[in-house]
């Protein structure tokens, strides 16, 4: 028995290479080969920490904070660690399970129900048992491994989800910032502007009183000074919650957030560059759909194996004896060996319905994955064209703001020499408040629009800023609960 067990091994993993279903090869994709709206002026720094390069140390703070204390990120990351535990439990069906066993029993027989039993001079007796047990499962057709290669792509996948937490944290981070940015600059317009038409309101107060202006200028001049007064409260409210939803992306209850540069101080940084082809390694939702791709693919050869005999190995070597001290002899040992082949015969359907449905979910990934990457190539062409029609808007909004100043200026020097009516102040004046509002939006739109595309366009910097998720979780553990060195320096 022994021999022949010995020489069904090799001829056991000779076929335990057998794997039933598809093996994973990427599909062909219909990928573009340039963008639809390149930009002249990238450069290849999509690995970089981009908005390192805004040189405001504020928001690199900011962008620290969020990673280390982001609810969303801790999620994700917990979630890694579900997979990671799903993966192992897997794996581990296809290595032998050893089990160890001990066990003492004492019993009592009754001697009245048979005559065989009345002449026992005791019928009291003990019962030791040690033992070890193992059992394999053969992975001929597969089934395991193709379980087991699914497990790993999905943990790969929230793997991927994780890092595309982590780059639309510090999207989402910089482009509030920007944005908190642009309405403090809004409301010191505001401010400025009110502060101005206050002056005016005095200046036709005193005018009304003398006589030389008449009451429906003065009511004018209320009226564009309450107008703009009105503008400040509601851009107030926008700062508030502006800085409240930037406190929860930071991990913390909705408070103050700190300033750095003013909006118009903050850099612009570099556009990132690259083929449409290098969004199929750079970007984490893409890497996720495939590695959920190959997951489904996986499960399919798992759900033909069914059809296949299951073969399992079981064995015991163990001691028994109904005393302790004799538990160890010679006469007492135990031992068995079997094995099992499973093979379904009739079972109305239901392996066959569990391919078809691997194969219908694997086709929904497959369609998942081309639709993501024609995402992809929207989102950055979105991006770039964005990027670049928002900066000739803010050039032609500059030059705007300059002429409706001079307008403005001129038109209060005609109607304080008597050539022009009051009414053409206000309208200089209320067009120069206005666009200045759109000038410093665009502004900020520009900044954002460089967020999004970095966000769009993906990279190695994702790598980077998920190290810094690990050595700042690290760093406030330690903080937590410091090493018993330092806890006790100190203390006599």
């Amino acid at each position: 028995m022994r021999r022949a067990l010995v020489l069904c091994v090799p001829c056991v993993l000779a076929l335990g290479g057998c794997l039933l279903g598809p093996n994973y090869s990427r599909p062909p994709l219909d990928v573009p080969a340039t963008y639809r709206f390149p930009d002249n002026y990238a450069v290849d720094i999509a690995n970089t920490e981009w908005w390192k390069q805004f040189d405001d140390p504020v928001l690199d703070d900011l962008i620290t904070t969020a990673l280390a204390n982001n609810n969303d990120v801790k999620v994700a990351a917990a979630r890694v660690d579900q997979f990671l535990g799903q993966f192992v439990t897997t794996r581990a069906a296809l290595l032998p399970q050893v089990g160890a066993n001990f066990g003492a029993e004492r019993q009592r027989l009754p001697t009245s129900g048979s005559p065989l039993l009345a002449n026992l001079n005791n019928p009291v007796f003990n019962t030791y048992t040690a033992s070890l047990a193992a059992s394999w499962e053969i992975d001929l057709f597969g089934h395991n491994r193709r379980l087991t290669e699914s497990a790993r792509a999905s943990l790969l996948s929230t793997e991927e989800a994780k890092r595309g937490t982590i780059l639309s944290l510090v999207a989402s981070v910089a482009s509030s910032y920007i944005n908190l940015r642009s309405l403090d600059k809004q409301l010191e317009i505001a401010k400025a502007t009110t502060q101005s038409r206050a002056e005016s309101v005095h200046v036709f107060e005193l005018r009304f009183k003398g006589g030389e202006v008449s009451q429906m200028e003065l009511a004018q001049s209320q009226s564009e000074y309450e107008a703009s007064r009105a503008a400040i409260p509601q851009i107030e409210g926008q700062i508030a919650q502006q800085e409240d939803a930037l406190s929860v992306l930071l991990g913390r209850n909705p408070g103050d957030i700190l300033r750095g540069r003013a909006l118009g101080e903050l850099a612009a940084p570099a556009v990132p560059a690259g083929l449409p082809s290098d969004l199929l390694e750079r970007r984490p939702d893409l890497r996720q759909a495939e590695q959920d791709l190959i997951a489904a693919n996986a499960q399919i050869g798992a759900a033909k194996a069914l059809y296949f005999p299951q073969i399992s190995i079981t064995g015991l070597l163990g001691t028994q004896s109904g005393q302790f001290s004799n538990l160890f002899t010679g006469p007492a040992r135990v031992w068995s060996f079997a094995g099992s082949v499973t093979q379904p015969i009739f079972e109305g359907g239901a392996i066959a319905g569990q391919v078809k449905q691997a194969e219908a979910v694997q086709q929904q990934a497959l369609y998942a994955y081309r639709k993501a990457i024609q995402v992809a190539f929207q989102e950055v062409d979105d991006a770039l064209i964005l990027s670049q029609k928002l900066r000739e808007q803010f050039d032609v909004q500059g030059r705007q703001v300059e002429a409706l100043a001079t307008y403005a200026r001129l038109a209060r020097l005609r109607y304080e020499g008597g050539y022009t009516s009051y009414i053409e102040v206000l309208d200089a004046e209320r067009s120069l408040f206005n666009a200045q509002l759109s000038e410093t939006q665009t502004q900020a739109g520009v900044l954002v629009s460089y967020v999004n595309l970095y966000k769009a366009m993906g990279g190695g910097w994702v790598i980077s800023a998920e190290g810094m998720t690990t050595q700042q979780a690290a760093r406030a553990a330690t903080d937590a609960n410091p090493p018993a060195d330092n806890a006790t320096q100190g203390v006599k």
